[in-house]
C-alpha cells in the first residue's frame, strides 16, 4: 500500500508576491548556515536562513519588476538573478553587502530563464534568450564577452525559446545547449560551432520546462499538455522519443531531476508537486499543499543525502520546504 503524502517540513512566508524562482546553496565545505534564495513577482530576492526559517536580508536589484530566475555562482556569495525588467543582475553578497556588481540587458521580453555552466574557475558561460525573437545568446561571464548567437535554419519556424539547458558531459568535453521551443520542439545545439546537431517535436504546445541528465543521456519536458515528454540523446547526437507520461491535470511550470538522479519533481498548475523515480519515471507522490499554481520547484544540495530537501514556490506566496529522503 502507498504511503500518505508527508506535510511540509515548514512553510516561509513573507515574500509579500507570487514565487518564481528557488536556488539552495547548503553544500558548503564549512559547516555554514543553509540558505535559500527566492525570487518574487514584485522583485525582491529573499535570501532566508535554514535554521531560522526567516529571511537574513531582501535584495531589490529589478527595478520592482518580477524576478524569475536566481542561480548561484560557486558559493552563496556570488548570486546571478533575471527579472522582467529585461536585466540579469550579478551579486556579491560577501561580508554582508547586497549590491548589484555588474548587469546584462537582454532586449527579450518573455519569460525564458537564462542558463549557467562553470566551465572553468571563475568562468562560465550564459545562455540567455536574445533581441530577436528565435535567437539564443551565449555569454561568457564575468567578462560578458559574447561566444555565438544561436540561430535557427532558415524557415525553422520554432518560435521563441522558452527553457534553456546548458551541459557538458566532463570539463573536456565541448558545452552543448539543450533549447525547448514555442512550436514544441526540443532542439540540442554545439556550442562552439553555433550549429543544430538534432530537432526533436516533443509537446504539440510551448515546452515551459525541461531537464537532463547528461550521465544517463536522458532528459525530460513538460508543457501546458496534460503529458510528459522522455527523450534521449543516442551516440550520433540524435533526440529521440523514449516515453510519454499522461498526467491527471495540464500543465508543468517546471521540472527538476534531484542531483543524486534518483527522482524528480514537477511543478504543476493544479496546484500539486508531483514525484517521480527518474529511472522509470514511476509516481513516487503527490505533494498537496498549495492553494494556487506551483511555479518552481528546486532540490537542495546538502551533501549528507539525509538533509536534502526540496522546496516548492507558488502563486500563493508561500514556500514549502519538504524532507523526501529516500535510501533506496
Amino acid at each position: 500500500m502507498a504511503l500518505p503524502p508527508p506535510d511540509p517540513q515548514f512553510v516561509l512566508r513573507g515574500t509579500g508576491a507570487a514565487v518564481h524562482t528557488l536556488r539552495f546553496s547548503c553544500g558548503g565545505p564549512e559547516p555554514d548556515i543553509p540558505l535559500l534564495f527566492s525570487g518574487s513577482e514584485n522583485g525582491f530576492i529573499h535570501v532566508w536562513n535554514l535554521k531560522t526559517h526567516r529571511v537574513d536580508t531582501a535584495l531589490d536589484g529589478h527595478g520592482r519588476k518580477s524576478v524569475y530566475c536566481v542561480e548561484t555562482m560557486g558559493g552563496k556569495d556570488r548570486l546571478l538573478s533575471q527579472g522582467r525588467d529585461q536585466r540579469i543582475c550579478l551579486w556579491d553578497l560577501a561580508e554582508g553587502r547586497t549590491s548589484v556588481t555588474d548587469s546584462v540587458f537582454t532586449e527579450h521580453v518573455g519569460f525564458c530563464r537564462c542558463s549557467l555552466l562553470k566551465v572553468a574557475q571563475g568562468r562560465w558561460l550564459m545562455a540567455m534568450a536574445a533581441r530577436s525573437l528565435e535567437e539564443v545568446q551565449i555569454l561568457e561571464l564575468p567578462s560578458k564577452t559574447s561566444v555565438c548567437t544561436l540561430k535557427p535554419e532558415v524557415g525553422a519556424k520554432l518560435g521563441m525559446p522558452m527553457c534553456l539547458k546548458l551541459w557538458q558531459l566532463n570539463c573536456d568535453s565541448q558545452p552543448v545547449l539543450l533549447a525547448g521551443y514555442e512550436d514544441g520542439s526540443v532542439v540540442l545545439w554545439n556550442v562552439s560551432m553555433g550549429k543544430p546537431l538534432s530537432q526533436l517535436i516533443c509537446h504539440q504546445e510551448p515546452v515551459m520546462s525541461l531537464d537532463f541528465d547528461a550521465e544517463k543521456a536522458k532528459g525530460i519536458s513538460g508543457s501546458s499538455e496534460k503529458v510528459l515528454s522522455i527523450w534521449s540523446l543516442n551516440e550520433q547526437q540524435n533526440l529521440q522519443v523514449c516515453k510519454t507520461h499522461r498526467l491527471v491535470n495540464a500543465g508543468i511550470s517546471d521540472i527538476t531531476i534531484r542531483p543524486d538522479k534518483k527522482i524528480l519533481a514537477t511543478a504543476g498548475w493544479d496546484h500539486r508537486i508531483r514525484i517521480f523515480g527518474w529511472k522509470k519515471l514511476k509516481p513516487l507522490a503527490v505533494l498537496d499543499y498549495h492553494t494556487a499554481t506551483v511555479h518552481c520547484v528546486s532540490f537542495s544540495d546538502h551533501s549528507n543525502p539525509r538533509e536534502r530537501l526540496l522546496a516548492a514556490g507558488s502563486k500563493d506566496q508561500r514556500i514549502s520546504v519538504w524532507s523526501i529522503y529516500a535510501q533506496t
